[in-house]
């Protein structure tokens, strides 16, 4: 017997992406290592209010959509879109009546909002307790204008009324389909979304509206996928890392890491974190174990050792890097090569290295890189610049390995005290930089993550809900309770 209580989630995915300039459709677009749809499904996916999938793609592409909606059990149905939004929904309706439970909720949402977080999804189910039709919008900040034909001002309603529209939008199904079955009657008939058919063409059935999200985005214009790479980056979707140390050790326990430039200061964190939470760390470095770390010779020797010995690497941590202060004119070619070598080519070699075993145990290679990537910074142009073709190195493999099941990130510290950074700018006050091992502390976190073509951002203080960067405080307090663990073989905190 049918399930009233079931809940279906139809992605809109009908797009043809012509607006953002590009042959494939936006949904196809990849966004910090996946297909935005790929991301926007992952959401429903982990919902748990969530039982079903239905993905509406456009004719063209439904070979691809079948590809990425074949990774999640839930997806039931792939069904082709019309030529425009309503006729998408007519072909969902058509399916979703062959359910016969008028009383089912029906939550339908575009591919193209890949940023949607659960709480939003929790809030639409609950409002549907008491409401047959649900809106999600957000404040304008924006004073919003009428305009007449001509571009010119008729009327400027008053912005504390006035919202700003998302998807989801949810429904008791027999609404919806009572809704459309009254609006196709109609020649004249076209509406923006769901909800519009409902207050057109039901007026009597009130539709509630529950609070959004500013980075609930949609992408349409080309600078769109630019700002949402940009949100991604900063781990607006990520779960919570662990809280204490007992998590830790539960993750990591028996994983083998390496670390290329574990001598001192991160990379040196990474290793003894990574020990004392289970998992087997080894460290290579010129000053460490001779080893050159942009010699592709050497690399994969010590990543041979390292196989031989443990049997694995699941993870590979590249924190080698050199700075030489002073004008491009002034720094010997020497000091140039050297940084060009060391902090891009060690990189380079680090991925041809790693991939072979990183692909066996579904493992990730992670980069660093410096805040100067984004603008390059006089004194230490080379520097910049190779960190800034670091991020490009780490969002390219991302997109070349994803097929292989191997992750690329990058994490992008604050200004962190470090031996290097000392050496080039002396001494600085202690609370204006961030610890190495907050540092080391978020790198395992990322490591533990699913995550794939991120730059992470760890700053000295918390940069906002949601980041995946910790603060100083939080790794401060995880780090204690796992000191005062002392020698607990199991890491358990007290």
């Amino acid at each position: 017997m049918p399930d009233s209580r079931r809940t279906i989630a139809v992605i809109l995915a009908g797009g043809s992406g012509s607006r953002v300039g590009l042959s494939i459709p936006k949904q196809l677009l990849k966004v910090a290592g996946k297909p935005v749809m790929e991301h926007t499904l992952a959401i429903f996916q982990e919902a748990e209010v969530i039982d079903e999938i239905y993905i509406m793609m456009h004719p063209d592409h439904m070979d691809a959509a079948r590809r990425i909606g074949g990774k999640f059990n839930k997806v039931t149905q792939i069904i082709p879109g019309g030529d425009t939004r309503n006729d998408t929904t007519k072909a969902a309706l058509r399916v979703l009546g062959e359910l016969n439970t008028p009383d089912a909720r029906v939550m339908t949402h575009d591919a193209v909002r890949p940023l949607l977080d659960t709480r939003i999804i929790n809030d639409l189910v609950a409002a549907l307790d008491t409401y047959d039709a649900v809106d999600v919008a957000i404040p304008s900040a924006d004073t919003i204008i009428e305009v007449n034909e001509r571009e010119e001002i008729v009327a400027i309603p008053p912005r504390g009324k006035l919202r700003r529209g998302q998807t989801p939008q949810a429904f008791r199904l027999g609404v919806l389909q009572e809704a459309y079955r009254l609006a196709w009657q109609d020649p004249n008939f076209a509406a923006p979304d769901d909800c519009s058919v409902i207050l057109n063409y039901l007026p009597g059935v009130p539709i509630k509206v529950v609070e959004g999200a500013d980075h609930n985005m949609k992408i349409t214009e080309p600078i769109d996928v630019f700002i949402a790479d940009k949100l991604f980056q900063i781990g607006s979707t990520l779960a919570p890392p662990p809280t204490n140390a007992q998590a830790y050790t539960e993750r990591l326990a028996g994983k083998v890491v390496v670390v290329l430039g574990g001598s001192y200061g991160i990379g040196a964190d990474i290793i003894e974190l990574a020990t004392d939470f289970g998992a087997r760390a080894y460290g290579f470095s010129r000053s460490q174990t001779n080893t050159h770390v942009e010699n592709a010779a050497e690399v994969e020797a010590a990543l041979r050792q390292v196989y031989e010995d443990a049997g694995r690497i699941d993870y590979l941590v590249v924190t080698a890097g050199v700075l030489s202060i002073g004008r491009l004119a002034d720094v010997s070619m020497e000091d140039i090569m050297s940084g060009i070598h060391v902090n891009y080519v060690a990189p380079v070699v680090a991925a041809r290295s790693a991939l072979q075993y990183l692909r066996e145990t579904k493992g990730q290679l992670l980069f660093f890189t410096s805040s100067s990537y984004t603008r390059g910074r006089a004194e230490y142009s080379v520097y910049s610049s190779a960190k800034a073709a670091v991020v490009n190195l780490t969002q390219a493999l991302a997109d070349e390995w994803s097929t292989d099941g191997v992750r690329v990130n990058c994490i992008n510290p604050e200004r962190t005290a470090t031996p290097m950074r000392t050496r080039a700018f002396g001494a600085e006050a202690p609370e204006t930089l961030l610890s190495s091992r907050a540092v080391a502390l978020t790198s395992l976190d990322v490591l533990m993550s699913d995550l794939t073509g991120h730059v992470v951002d760890v700053r000295r203080m918390d940069p906002g809900v949601g980041a995946m960067s910790r603060s100083d405080h939080e790794a401060a307090a995880i780090i204690a309770a796992l000191e005062a663990a002392g020698d607990d073989p199991e890491g358990h905190a007290s």
